[in-house]
């Protein structure tokens, strides 16, 4: 079984197709980035297999689970990063990572542990208590990335991951993502849009 299967997946925006016909299989355990110039679908692709948008042709799997009849099963396997940082201002680093344990189930000793480690792996420690508002749009960017693997998903999609980030923590990001990856993502993939992480596992839209 492959970890994502994508089936002739179409996506139109009104007179545009987004995404037109796309296939693609990736195993588990396998890292990829999807490349690509502005426009070329890169992003709807993610909110597709994430279940926040709907395609109009064609179907995606996350584990053999369907994107169009069985959106709710899949969540629970997989977090993301979204290009847009998606922080609550009003919530400290250590609440908004708490917050999305909490979502994903886990109970508050698993939360906490969860929590204490990715802070530690993300040099956000000394930050634990300091609202989100407060933060730098690198330190956000290093909290949104965090957010997405507390969970220790078996699917992350990283979406643009180190946009913001200057180039010291853009590389202590790429040394944490693939640590993380046989660290916490056991049977883990992760589809990335960022050419300085992975040029090795690269697909071009």
């Amino acid at each position: 079984m492959f970890a994502i299967s994508i089936k002739n997946l179409v996506k139109r925006f009104g007179d545009r197709v987004a995404v037109d016909n796309l296939c693609l299989d990736v195993d588990e355990g396998e890292l990829l980035a999807l490349l690509g110039m502005n426009g070329a679908g890169k992003t709807t692709t993610l909110n597709v297999l994430c279940g926040l948008l709907s395609a109009d042709e064609g179907d995606a799997f996350v584990f053999g689970k369907s994107v169009k009849t069985e959106s709710k099963n899949i969540k629970g396997l997989l977090n993301m990063s979204l290009q847009e940082t998606a922080v609550a201002e009003s919530l400290t680093v250590e609440e908004n990572l708490e917050f999305v344990c909490r979502v994903y189930g886990f109970d508050k000793n698993q939360t906490a542990t969860m929590v204490e480690q990715i802070m530690s792996q993300f040099a956000l420690t000394d930050r634990a208590k300091d609202k989100a508002s407060k933060l730098s749009g690198g330190y956000k960017r290093r909290l949104s990335i965090a957010m997405a693997l507390v969970t220790q998903p078996k699917v992350v999609f990283l979406d643009e991951p180190t946009l913001g980030l200057d180039v010291v923590a853009s590389r202590h990001s790429h040394k944490v993502c693939h640590c993380l990856l046989l660290q916490f993502c056991r049977q883990a993939f992760r589809l990335l849009q960022d050419n300085a992480l992975s040029k090795q596992w690269c697909i071009y839209l």
